[in-house]
């Protein structure tokens, strides 16, 4: 990764983590407590002069009640591309057996892709 594309992540991980904080109602205090960090350690991730563990990243996520997803990656960085993203979508308001069926099949397909990939690699 580029120094210049890991300086983009950092602020806007940065930007994300002071987002969801606020959107939360917390203080910097506050958000520290719940997370079991330092004040001085939520001040640095914030304004990104500092990155936080793994662990860390999963303490925050508890303590803001998102996924570490959120906290890490744009919106338009995860999810479907969007050739599928029409279809993810129907499939949504599928029943659950729908859906597991539909899971399965998916699972099927990747197993396979990836079955394929690695055979042909080696």
């Amino acid at each position: 990764m580029s120094h210049f594309v890991w300086m983009e992540f950092v602020v806007s991980f940065a930007k994300r983590l002071a987002a969801f904080r606020k959107e939360k109602g917390f203080t910097q205090q506050e958000l520290a407590k719940r997370a079991g960090v330092k004040v001085l350690q939520i001040s640095r991730y914030e304004s990104g002069s500092a990155q936080p563990s793994l662990e860390v990243i999963k303490k925050l996520a508890v303590a803001l009640r998102v996924s570490a997803d959120r906290l890490l990656f744009e919106d338009h960085e995860r999810g479907p591309d969007e050739d599928l993203r029409l279809q993810f979508e129907a499939i949504a308001r599928f029943s659950a057996e729908e859906k597991r069926v539909i899971k399965a099949m998916l699972e099927g397909m990747i197993l396979k892709h990836e079955a394929k990939r690695w055979s042909s690699s080696a």
